[in-house]
């Protein structure tokens, strides 16, 4: 066989391979723009947990859809604000003002599933059947849920035959000790590390604004805002293997 003939079978070989698809990611954020108190104190989605894992996965070549349980603008914690001045966050900003309803998503279609907190979460994503319905999917499929800060009360509704989702699971979230640090203890509904540990989970906890990533086989958490950046990196290495 001459080499103008080997050249072309192999040509032909790498023709029929088809290039590696990006991986997918679903990034699931809250409606809720307010906790229930008689002041109505705003709440939200904390924006440096959304709009940093945002920009690294656009960075690193996913496709990123993003995903509320109404379709909405996400309303943003006015507290998380300080990021809006810089122009890199101007995409990420325009993303939760263009979300698609959680239950006219193909989830199918996707590598991961990515909660941000904020306390938004612990209002409507906590009690979402659809979100549980997913997640519950996911984690028999063995693809990746991640979770930061009080996106893990996204984890609450996931339940196969009756046992909860995180059951086992080594995990972490928002503190009770944050919360009471940052003065929330008293607005919010539950305490999400109780919650969490009620269900189960093997819960991880570092002191209050410590960055901690716990990586459970398809399960990544990061415990709060502080956490950002080093959850994104965790998120990006796993579907990048």
């Amino acid at each position: 066989m001459s080499n103008e003939e080997n050249i072309t079978i192999e040509e032909e070989m790498l023709a029929e391979v088809e290039p590696q698809k990006p991986s997918r990611i679903l990034m699931v954020v809250t409606n809720v723009c307010k906790f229930n108190d008689k002041q109505e104190t705003p709440t939200g989605v904390w924006f440096e947990e959304f709009a940093v894992p945002y920009n690294e996965f656009i960075k690193n070549g996913f496709e990123v859809k993003v995903a509320t349980l109404t379709g909405e603008i996400a309303p943003i914690d006015p507290a998380s604000e300080n990021l809006f001045e810089d122009i890199i966050w101007n995409d990420a900003k325009k993303a939760l003002n263009n979300t698609d309803a959680l239950d006219t998503i193909d989830y199918n279609k996707f590598d991961a599933i990515v909660l941000p907190g904020g306390h938004g979460p612990m209002f409507d994503l906590a009690k979402s059947e659809t979100l549980g319905k997913i997640i519950t999917q996911f984690n028999k499929e063995g693809k990746l849920i991640a979770a930061i800060c009080h996106g893990p009360a996204g984890f609450l509704p996931a339940k196969s035959d009756g046992i909860p989702f995180v059951s086992g699971r080594k995990l972490t979230s928002f503190t009770n000790e944050e919360e009471r640090v940052y003065k929330k203890d008293e607005l919010t509904p539950f305490f999400l590390q109780d919650a969490l540990i009620d269900e189960g989970a093997d819960f991880i906890e570092d002191e209050p604004g410590a960055v901690n990533i716990i990586k459970d086989g398809n399960l990544i958490t990061g415990q709060n805002f502080q956490s950002a950046k080093n959850f994104a990196k965790a998120v990006v290495e796993y579907l990048s293997y």
